[in-house]
């Protein structure tokens, strides 16, 4: 039987990301998105609802978003679900995660100029080390096509330019 497991997400983050890295010098980092949705109820009412996603970054993803993503940054996540398990106290755990495969910086720059968004002078331009396919002065960064887990390689589409 065939199946698919992809998630397109797009909504504001919940926290600063705390980058770290684990024993094989991968960068890694947990961030929370907060998707808003808006509808109808029954008696007609708009009722607001935000669902609170937890996203796993890897690889260079997770040290741009260590670097460029502060709480409130609007973010465009695309991955897949995970089951994580566990068992604490003889109680069986479990939790959904997304597994962040491609990662799009929305909005502007703070400040409109030099500023990034955590108050860091920037030259304008492509700053230092930064692969200039990946860099967009008008528009930021769209960062795609990594490794998402160190096990994980990377597919044929990694050149598809969304």
């Amino acid at each position: 039987m065939a199946s698919f497991n992809k998630v397109i997400l797009l909504g504001n983050v919940t926290r600063d990301p705390e980058l770290r890295y684990i024993s094989n010098g991968t960068a890694v980092t947990d961030i929370g998105l907060a998707v808003n949705d808006r509808r109808k109820n029954a008696s007609g009412e708009w009722v607001e609802e935000t669902t609170f996603v937890d996203v796993t970054l890897w690889g260079r993803t997770a040290e741009i978003a260590g670097e460029y993503v502060t709480k409130g940054s609007p973010l465009m996540i695309e991955g897949r679900l995970k089951l994580d398990t566990w068992e604490k106290d003889g109680k069986k755990n479990s939790k959904l995660r997304v597994v962040g495969e491609r990662m799009q910086l929305l909005g502007s720059r703070a400040g409109g100029g030099g500023d990034g968004p955590r108050g860091r002078s920037r030259p304008a331009g492509r700053p230092a080390g930064q692969p200039a396919e990946e860099f967009d002065p008008a528009g930021g960064y769209d960062v795609g096509g990594f490794t998402s887990e160190p096990s994980h390689s990377a597919g044929a589409d990694d050149d598809i330019p969304f």
